[in-house]
């Protein structure tokens, strides 16, 4: 029986993509950087995320890469943390969460413990979660940096299980990539939840849903949105 859902952070109950969209364009007009787009700048963020992802480079150190890369400069790194904080000054200025968040952490609240795992940092992500008001509504907030390894790596999963006093068998993980976090999830033992967003499709093997209202029918057995009737 299913006690906790572990959920991911950004894109999944935090709209990270139209904050980084309208924090870079806001940043590029304040820089005068005119020869890059928001395209680089996500194919760059993907890059020097996978190498934080795969323990090549430090939480700060793949900041410092992104803006040496994107920029195309030799900063130092005091010059690099600069750059990157004031990029940080307007995607903060527009962070919000996604319309379904609050109402699914309220149709789930009293049936369901829950917890965070992201692969980020603790500090970045606790942050995140009291500006916008819902820290209170997690027990445990787990994130890469601090632990030492990440998604879809079993021991990070475990260890989100660990922190609520549950085996994997009693969780379920919420998050918006298919293999990182819903694959992931399920083969380290959890039931694992693909949020598809933009309704990607594909991927018959893994539970989907394509908005968070959808989440207390699957959690509760309901087939609708290919959930397994395992589940409940």
């Amino acid at each position: 029986m299913l006690k906790a859902i572990v959920w991911d952070i950004d894109d999944t109950i935090f709209d990270y993509a139209s904050a980084d969209t309208v924090g870079l364009q806001a940043h590029l007009a304040a820089e005068g950087l005119t020869t890059r787009t928001l395209d680089d700048w996500k194919r760059i963020t993907r890059e020097h995320w996978r190498r934080f992802e795969e323990g090549l480079v430090d939480f700060q150190g793949q900041r410092r890469d992104r803006a040496r890369d994107f920029t195309g400069q030799a900063l130092s790194d005091a010059e690099a943390d600069a750059w990157f904080e004031r990029y940080l000054h307007h995607f903060k200025s527009a962070w919000a969460l996604f319309p379904d968040t609050i109402p699914a952490l309220d149709a789930l609240a009293g049936t369901y413990r829950h917890g965070i795992l992201s692969n980020s940092s603790l500090v970045n992500q606790d942050h995140k979660l009291r500006t916008l008001g819902v820290r209170d509504r997690f027990e445990a907030v787990l994130c890469a940096a601090e632990l030492g390894v990440a998604k879809p790596e079993a021991a990070a999963f475990h260890a989100a299980c660990d922190a609520l006093g549950l085996a994997p068998h009693e969780v379920a993980y919420v998050g918006d990539q298919p293999d990182t976090d819903a694959r992931g999830a399920v083969e380290a033992g959890l039931t694992g939840i693909w949020l598809d967003r933009t309704g990607l499709g594909g991927r018959p093997e893994l539970v989907r849903i394509t908005g968070l209202d959808q989440l207390p029918a699957v959690l509760a057995g309901n087939t609708r949105f290919g959930a397994p009737d395992s589940f409940g």
